[in-house]
């Protein structure tokens, strides 16, 4: 499997922890008490395997090597739509931890601010993979040379067998909350 591939089956666990999101702000806009661990876990899912072990992938290699190879276009595409949206899925994902930090300390009005970051940060994620999938990954694909690509394959197949046990770990966190929320 090519390091794009790789990083569009990323994407597919990613999206599936977008659905577990949306379903658990559900739950709260219905009424039902905020389950912490739940929302801790979905963070520790975000911070650790999307943005720190797939972002991480295409942040230092894919993007990079874009920026250094495809001229105006490539570096302008990356640093002011990619990047850009990389921290704003981090804000909302601050956020999201701030909103349940006061909802902890007792403030009830927090609930808005859980639900508004995590259903921005959805919002984002998935039109940012859309995005990804159909028109970065291929731009990518189609104009830096075989050589360049396969450099970026072996650098993203050390990068995955170094940190094997950090996805390994995400996606149970990820089962673990499908099976509560849609079993």
């Amino acid at each position: 499997m090519n390091a794009i591939d790789i990083m569009m089956e990323e994407h597919r666990y990613i999206k599936r922890m977008l659905k577990v999101v949306r379903k658990a702000c559900f739950k709260v806009l219905q009424g039902e008490e905020v389950n912490y661990d739940d929302f801790y876990s979905m963070i520790s899912f975000i911070r650790n395997y999307a943005d720190g072990h797939h972002h991480n992938k295409e942040e230092i290699i894919l993007f990079n090597k874009m920026i250094e190879n495809l001229g105006v276009l490539g570096e302008k595409t990356i640093k002011y739509g990619m990047l850009v949206e990389h921290d704003l899925g981090r804000l909302h994902v601050k956020g999201l931890d701030e909103a349940l930090e006061n909802l902890k300390n007792g403030d009830e009005e927090a609930k808005l601010d859980v639900i508004a970051n995590a259903i921005s940060y959805t919002h984002l994620l998935e039109r940012h993979i859309d995005k990804e999938d159909n028109v970065i990954y291929k731009f990518a694909q189609r104009e830096l040379d075989n050589s360049i690509l396969e450099n970026i394959d072996k650098e993203c197949k050390d990068y995955e067998d170094e940190n094997m046990s950090v996805r390994d770990e995400n996606i149970n966190i990820l089962e673990n909350l499908e099976k509560k929320y849609f079993n």
